[in-house]
């Protein structure tokens, strides 16, 4: 709900407050399938003291640890699936230059990619190209002590999972007019339907509850001898081996903290960790908010409702960071002007925060990714989720500036922007001004776009079930579009004048209409919750809008986005983020059901095909993930003396040494 992802392929330059690079490092890592591994630089971290790199390194201990929860809440064959594979990788006897081998370690690396059998962005199940006979005798010259399980169960188990295109064939399905649950991979529930699920939490919800539970947040829901019970994910109950590994480094941490706030902080999360009482989340999540005197800081736990169809259940996930000062200028002072711009917001009134209380946002450098952010990660987040939380405490919300840099210098010069832009004017504005507005368009959708309006009296939070997500990062995305154009950013002293803005717009409406196809498999529909989201604005301004804001049109048997009036465009995303704010705040389902089924769903097969044939022909990859730097503590006479940082692990080393030294499932 409160990710933003980057557009991994559009080539933009680095802004100016990024650090300079260090003149032989190396970004690209290796490429396969649809993925390219990128490595990314945590500058800064050598100034950090001595108390606070041990922090660092502890908090990313405890990011690790979580892998294996992840792996199993996507698919709950997937651990099987991996450590088999990771076994035949490394002890196989078998014809390693032929042509099934070499395919074998694609699936492979795709399945470290995605922590799953489903592509983690698509959700698809990707079917391997080798064969089902070399998998066989692959798996049989692996010594059986190398194996998690018995050979013949191994094989009777997983050969239909991984090889069956009809077995487990989406992690999430989205589809309109089918259950969700039963047809979704996903690990979140078992032999439960979407309305058991539904009706079950729908249940537990008190309305006149002004600080309501995220219900079903920190559980598998699965139904036994009839019965629907809840498997609690805690150190006593579900995942609990890997838990407690992260709870041992949690507090490891607490003992090092920056200031008192950030200890109770601490001390909170593994409070919850050990009781798994959603109660105690929120208070830690009240503690977490108002820690902002901290430089370090962290995300840990179960976050984020993507991976669930009904927008329940939630991945693990943890990030390592700490504040960019210089580069968090700009988020400041849009943090103090959060109120100026929840007044100015072109919503209903009876929508607006009378009181906008404890925004915060923040540049930062982030030192681990680990679970549902690693290896691919998004650019921004905006914690917490609860709104009640967002109303009386307010929210942090940080823009993840190394992450951003890696990705474009990785772009420089790739083609991208010359194949799919208008004219040379589209491509210059964009050069200019690009890499500002993209930053200041994460901040601006992160800080205030996610913290801003509210829910009526009563209003369920979760009203708009499956479609609450994409409605949530539309929103958000609006938001931080309206203001972008806005003369205030200029007063500010945010934005250099009243051209740059258009650089986003374009890139925005360019993405959302036509080039981010370029990720979805022909004959498919848009499925992913971002790229909904980027469809329905694009969509409904070009359909609403009409030729006289914005078209696409064609030259040289090509179609290019064409912006006649930025003026209009501003316009109207205002109208539509009125509308998408009125859903929210009255839990509007069937408008936001109409709104997403019209405009972000379907695709035009000929543009798909066009922007296909367009891309290959670039030959670069859609995606992008990362590998994690190292940290390596020093010690003296037993005692901590210095946490160093290398970047030299390759993806594959990076992977086999996460499978041997983080599994506790």
């Amino acid at each position: 709900m409160t990710k933003f992802f980057t557009l991994a392929m559009t080539a933009v330059l680095a802004c100016a407050c990024c650090h300079a690079p260090k003149e032989d490092f190396k970004y690209v890592d290796e490429r396969f399938a649809d993925m390219e591994i990128l490595h990314y630089e945590v500058p800064g971290f050598d100034e950090l003291s001595l108390q606070q790199k041990e922090l660092v390194y502890y908090l990313s201990e405890a990011a690790l640890w979580g892998r294996d929860i992840l792996f199993d809440q996507n698919c709950r064959y997937n651990l099987a699936i991996r450590k088999t594979m990771e076994a035949i990788y490394q002890y196989a006897d078998c014809d390693k230059t032929s042509e099934d081998w070499k395919q074998f370690e694609i699936y492979l690396k795709r399945v470290w990619v995605s922590n799953g059998i489903h592509h983690h962005y698509a959700t698809d199940k990707f079917i391997p190209a080798f064969s089902q006979d070399f998998f066989t005798a692959a798996l049989q010259s692996v010594p059986q002590d190398k194996l998690p399980a018995d050979k013949a169960a191994l094989l009777s188990e997983l050969t239909p999972v991984i090889f069956d295109a009809n077995i487990a064939t989406k992690r999430v399905n989205q589809k309109e007019g089918e259950d969700l649950l039963l047809t979704s991979a996903n690990n979140y529930y078992l032999n439960v339907s979407q309305k058991e699920a539904e009706d079950f939490y729908a249940a537990m919800i008190d309305a006149k509850d002004p600080q309501p539970i995220s219900y079903g947040l920190n559980s598998r829901l699965v139904k036994k001898n009839g019965k629907l019970v809840e498997e609690v994910w805690k150190v006593d109950g579900m995942y609990g081996a890997a838990i407690e590994k992260i709870v041992y480094w949690l507090e490891k941490a607490q003992g090092v903290a920056e200031n008192e706030t950030q200890a109770k902080t601490i001390a909170k999360l593994i409070e919850y960790y050990k009781n798994g009482n959603l109660r105690t989340f929120d208070e830690y999540n009240v503690l977490w908010v108002q820690d902002l005197q901290s430089q370090v800081d962290f995300v840990n736990g179960f976050i984020e409702n993507y991976g669930d169809p009904i927008g329940i259940k939630s991945s693990w996930e943890s990030i390592v960071n700490f504040k960019n000062l210089k580069a968090s200028e700009r988020t400041e002072i849009i943090s103090r002007n959060a109120q100026w711009f929840e007044n100015n917001a072109p919503i209903d009134d009876r929508f607006r925060k009378k009181e906008v209380k404890g925004v915060s946002a923040k540049v930062i450098t982030v030192a681990m990714l680990g679970g549902d952010c690693y290896p691919t990660t998004p650019i921004g987040i905006n914690l917490p989720n609860a709104d009640w939380i967002r109303r009386d405490y307010g929210s942090k919300s940080v823009t993840i500036e190394n992450i951003t840099e890696a990705y474009s210098k990785a772009s420089i010069g790739d083609g991208h922007n010359e194949e799919f832009m208008w004219s040379k004017k589209e491509i210059e504005l964009c050069a200019k001004y690009g890499s500002l507005t993209d930053n200041l368009h994460t901040d601006l959708h992160e800080c205030l776009g996610h913290g801003s309006g509210q829910l009526l009296p009563g209003t369920d939070p979760n009203a708009l079930k499956a479609y609450s997500s994409v409605m949530e990062e539309a929103r958000a995305d609006l938001f931080a579009l309206y203001f972008l154009g806005d003369e205030k950013l200029v007063e500010l002293g945010i934005l250099p004048n009243m051209e740059a803005h258009k650089a986003e717009y374009y890139e925005y409406m360019m993405n959302g209409a036509m080039t981010q196809l370029k990720r979805i498999e022909l004959g498919n529909d848009i499925e992913e919750s971002h790229m909904r989201n980027r469809a329905l604005i694009a969509n409904w301004v070009l359909k609403n809008g009409g030729p006289k804001v914005a078209e696409l049109c064609q030259r040289d048997g090509k179609s290019y986005l064409r912006v006649h009036d930025y003026k209009a465009l501003r316009q109207c995303f205002g109208k539509l983020l009125a509308e998408i704010q009125r859903c929210k705040s009255e839990g509007d389902f069937n408008a936001a059901q109409q709104l997403v089924e019209t405009y972000a769903v379907k695709i035009d097969p000929a543009l798909h095909q066009e922007v296909m044939t367009r891309y290959q022909a670039l030959d670069l990859a859609p995606y992008r993930g990362f590998v994690n730097p190292v940290f390596k503590p020093v010690y003296e006479n037993g005692k901590l003396i210095d946490v160093q940082i290398a970047y030299d692990e390759s993806y594959v080393e990076q992977h086999l040494r996460y499978s041997k030294d983080y599994s506790a499932l």
